[in-house]
């Protein structure tokens, strides 16, 4: 029984590591926004919506990678 609760735990810690990856897209997306602004801040109507979409969509596989990880350790 404690085998498969271990692999439970390794097999959701594997899951929650694509949270590393949304972290840093996160940081690129924001980064990227914040320095076309800068620029040219009369495109902030144009660059902002689309920024927000990408924070979203990126938002929404964290939310997909935590899921998967607390199905594996509680089902």
């Amino acid at each position: 029984m404690e085998i498969v609760l271990a692999a439970k735990a390794i097999g959701a810690g594997i899951a929650v590591l694509a949270l590393f990856g949304v972290g840093l897209a996160l940081g690129n997306i924001f980064s990227t926004l914040i320095a076309s602004v800068a620029r040219n801040p009369a495109s902030r109507d144009t660059v902002f919506p689309i920024g927000i979409l990408g924070f979203a969509l990126t938002e929404a596989v964290a939310l997909f990678a935590l899921l998967i990880a607390f199905l594996i350790l509680f089902t």
